[in-house]
Order: C-alpha cells, then structure tokens, then sequence
C-alpha cells in the first residue's frame, strides 16, 4: 500500500459545504456496494450536516478532485458520551488501497482528540475486511459482533463493533 502522506499533492484538508456533491458521489459508491451502510440512498447537504458534528469533517483533495472524506457523528445527547462519538470513513472505490483511508483515519483521531472525544466507534459490516483492517490498523479493537442489528434490502445483517479508546484524552 502506498503512503498518502508521500503523495506530493495529497491535501487533507477541513470539508465544507462546496465539497458536498463529491462527498454524496463516493458516499453513494459505498451505499452501492452494500457492505459500507445500511443506508440506501445519501442524504441531502442539510440532512448530513445536521446528523454529524460541526467539528471533525475532513476530505483528502489530490489534483483539486475529492478522493475521500471522514466525518464523526455523535452516539448519544446524553452529556456524560459527550466523548464518544461513531466514525464514517470513505474512499472513492477506484483509489482504495493507495493510503488515502489511513491518512484520513490518522487525520480524524488527532482532530478528535483535539475536540476533547475519548472514544471513537465504528459498526462494520463483517464482509468489509478493508475497512476492518483500516479500523486495527488506527488502534481500534473488536468489541463483538451485533447479530441481526439491522436489516437491509430484506436481509438481517450483522455488524462488527469496534472502538478505540484515546491514549491521550479521558485519562484522568
């Protein structure tokens, strides 16, 4: 796997409204996959914007073209998981495998941690090993798999549940 990091024109850099219709174009290249989400459709702008958190929005730019985006959404409005919060993570399907994911990853929980989250989580389609290995390879850890948590098209699916508990932040 290649290192995005070494990409000379690799820009990770804050997502914003303009960025939306490529974000929503790879968003929908994973729903179409049917092991990214249980999502069938991507939302609108507002719908997206309101779901996840103002802070911890970040695309990777290469050649002015989007190639991926990360975004944290909240897993309660319960004060006390106010540091814990669920990831999304996704690549354009044609650039996976060249480190794009990794560098968001890495980009996402330093932002996080800098956000004062202590815990990041992510439910995983257990058919998605890219995205289970990207997860491993940032530090999370496999909780369980929830059985039958949601159903898609029909089908009952399961999900691995993974977090990762920050080094730095919730220590005390």
């Amino acid at each position: 796997m290649a290192d995005a990091a070494n990409l000379p024109s690799m820009e990770i850099r804050d997502l914003i409204e303009q960025d939306w219709d490529a974000v929503k174009m790879i968003y929908e290249e994973g729903i179409a996959t049917g092991n990214a989400t249980f999502q069938t459709s991507a939302p609108s702008w507002k719908e997206w914007n309101t779901s996840h958190l103002q802070t911890c929005r970040i695309v990777a730019e290469e050649n002015n073209e989007i190639m991926g985006w990360a975004a944290l959404t909240s897993v309660s409005s319960r004060c006390v998981y106010a540091g814990v919060a669920e990831v999304s993570i996704y690549v354009r399907l044609e650039k996976s495998g060249k480190g794009i994911g990794h560098a968001l990853m890495n980009r996402l929980i330093a932002l996080s941690e800098s956000e004062g989250i202590w815990t990041l989580q992510a439910g995983i389609f257990p058919e998605n090993l890219a995205s289970i290995g990207l997860h491993e390879k940032a530090g999370f850890r496999k909780l369980g798999v929830r059985e039958k948590i949601g159903r898609q098209q029909g089908i009952w699916r399961d999900t691995v549940l993974m977090e990762r508990r920050s080094r730095t932040i919730g220590q005390d």
